[in-house]
């Protein structure tokens, strides 16, 4: 069973690919468990007709038994102007919803969504005492989904021919794109320093773009939780992005923080050695040190 708390956009959205590709059993909880139960109505008719799976809403977590992935979409409020706004109080639902899924659904992978998603991920994985390769944050992937976009837009070259292109670091204002192993066609694209900045500009306030134009980001981020589940459900290996605590990867001890991975049914199987230049390795020091701050800082 696929568990989803929050009914907002991104949990909804989440629901809709896994009803609509027949992934598993779905269930929705959301504090106002009408809304749930609502959501819930609305997804069961993108159901194939040819699926054995159901849908349900409630906000009762004792439903949450039987649950192989658990996905927090969770929020107490939306950020305007930076991820790490509400900081307090999303800390303390992340510890309450820690806390219930420790006791009905211990053996889930879990999957975070919700922001500041690094300090999010840390104290989940903490709270639980959950192995730190099956709790994780989906949204660096998001970032480099974003940076390949802005690449391929600056230079007008597809989006597909585009490898290497890879975003680590915080799921924020230091986010660390890596400029150093980018490849198009197979080969090799430098880039001046003007156009690096411009396009590190670009998609750190990717986010912020998106919100002049509608509330927040919703079918990226949910087609990359949705790739997760996928892979995990249907037992297929995938290398991305995810933040996830350390422990001397990278140089970083008891810091959730974004690097690449790879990942199959039973969640992270490899954290992947990646070489960054120097400037590089000295971005992603500082993002780490940014997370660390705004951890202590609870």
């Amino acid at each position: 069973m696929i568990s989803i708390i929050g009914s907002g956009s991104v949990g909804t959205s989440i629901a809709f690919l896994c009803v609509c590709n027949a992934l598993d059993d779905v269930l929705l909880i959301n504090r106002t468990k009408s809304k749930a139960i609502a959501k819930s109505l609305d997804l069961t008719n993108a159901i194939p007709s040819t699926s054995k799976f159901s849908i349900s809403g409630t906000d009762d977590y004792s439903k949450l038994i039987g649950s192989d992935i658990v996905i927090i979409t969770a929020s107490t409020e939306v950020p305007l102007n930076d991820r790490s706004e509400n900081i307090s109080q999303q800390v303390t639902m992340i510890k309450k919803i820690a806390k219930k899924i420790k006791v009905y659904s211990p053996s889930a992978i879990v999957l975070i969504v919700s922001n500041p998603l690094d300090v999010l991920t840390y104290f989940f994985q903490k709270e639980t005492q959950f192995s730190r390769f099956k709790v994780f944050g989906i949204a660096p992937s998001l970032d480099t989904n974003r940076f390949q976009y802005h690449i391929a837009k600056k230079f007008s070259i597809l989006q597909s021919s585009i490898t290497n292109a890879l975003v680590v670091g915080e799921h924020g204002d230091t986010m660390v794109p890596i400029f150093s192993n980018i490849h198009v066609n197979g080969h090799f694209f430098p880039m001046s320093d003007v156009e690096k900045d411009s396009i590190t500009l670009n998609v750190r306030n990717y986010w912020k773009t998106l919100r002049d134009y509608k509330t927040r980001s919703q079918f990226g981020i949910a087609k990359n939780v949705y790739d997760v589940i996928d892979t995990i459900i249907n037992k297929k290996e995938k290398i991305i992005p995810v933040s996830l605590v350390l422990e001397g990867e990278y140089g970083e001890y008891n810091v959730a923080i974004g690097v690449p991975t790879k990942i199959d049914q039973d969640g992270i199987i490899e954290i992947q050695n990646m070489d960054f230049n120097q400037s590089e390795k000295n971005l992603f020091k500082i993002s780490a040190k940014t997370i660390r701050n705004n951890i202590q800082s609870i």
